[in-house]
């Protein structure tokens, strides 16, 4: 079979779907107490961008484009390890966000457009929230579920492999980043800080979704400089929509890193020159899969995709 390249709107469609059925799947298998599981339901249905699940998937189609018995003229897009992989990084991120909005961290009361989930549900029940989502994105990587194929042993251990030491990376970055707070850093501390709080996970995306898909050396390597270049100019560009954009474009308040005196891109280098920075980062990320994959990948499409984001 030949393979065909997929409109990114398709593939953005086909993801969401995917992932809307298979997040009832898991917190229903989870058989949660009441409000912890309202809370969880809450939290993992709100309108987010679906930015790593949309990457898993982009980097397994991607390394599929190579096998000569890749098509995408069926359905389903994703096999069943594949579909684990996109719950097991939207259920980490989604708990990182109920962690970051506690009073304790970013006090914040708006989150996806809506209200935060203690501001929804109280502290106790969004802490434990965030802490039984982070079990379940491990879970996923492993349990019998209804409606997936059981996953190999080898395949669940490959998948932990890639993803349990950046879920651990994603935590230190969060210290690193309150550790920063009334601070001056320099930019090589910065690009620190968060390689680690945005960009491990998005790396564990991209690797994932290429493990399952089978890639090879040469293909791993690519696939990780594509992802630690997209990491850092996803946070670039967060930081300067914190100071551009609306809460209403948002979905959660502007202006809100000035307030905690965070350490930032637009801090350091300005509006513009971080834009400048952003932009070269992208065009690195692009390269890194120009050079090794088909020109038509469904990753370039995602990384144009995050540039042009508004939110």
């Amino acid at each position: 079979m030949t393979n065909q390249h997929l409109n990114f709107d398709t593939l953005s469609q086909q993801v969401i779907s995917t992932l809307q059925a298979d997040i009832e799947t898991l917190l229903n298998h989870a058989n949660l107490p009441s409000p912890l599981h309202e809370a969880c339901h809450y939290a993992m249905t709100g309108q987010g961008k679906k930015v790593r699940p949309l990457l898993v998937a982009s980097g397994y189609l991607t390394v599929l484009a190579g096998s000569q018995a890749a098509t995408i003229d069926t359905l389903p897009l994703f096999d069943d390890n594949c579909r684990r992989a996109m719950l097991a990084v939207e259920f980490l991120h989604t708990y990182s966000l109920i962690h970051d909005d506690l009073p304790c961290m970013d006090d914040d009361d708006l989150r996806r457009g809506r209200p935060t989930c203690h501001i929804k549900f109280g502290e106790p029940t969004a802490l434990l929230a965030g802490d039984v989502l982070q079990t379940l994105a491990f879970e996923a990587l492993s349990a019998d579920l209804p409606g997936f194929a059981p996953i190999s042993n080898d395949k669940a251990a490959s998948l932990l492999t890639l993803f349990a030491p950046r879920a651990r990376r994603m935590v230190s970055g969060q210290m690193l980043d309150l550790n920063a707070e009334n601070k001056q850093v320099s930019q090589p501390q910065l690009e620190a800080i968060h390689r680690d709080k945005t960009g491990a996970l998005i790396e564990a995306a991209v690797l994932m979704g290429a493990a399952c898909a089978d890639a090879n050396d040469t293909q791993y390597q690519a696939l990780t400089s594509f992802a630690s270049n997209v990491g850092l100019a996803f946070q670039v560009q967060d930081d300067i929509l914190d100071v551009t954009s609306s809460t209403d474009t948002l979905g959660k308040p502007t202006g809100s890193d000035e307030g905690l005196n965070k350490s930032t891109y637009v801090k350091l280098m300005g509006v513009e020159a971080a834009t400048d920075y952003a932009k070269s980062l992208f065009l690195a990320a692009t390269q890194a899969i120009d050079d090794n994959f088909d020109k038509n990948s469904s990753l370039i499409d995602l990384a144009q995709w995050l540039w042009q984001r508004q939110k």
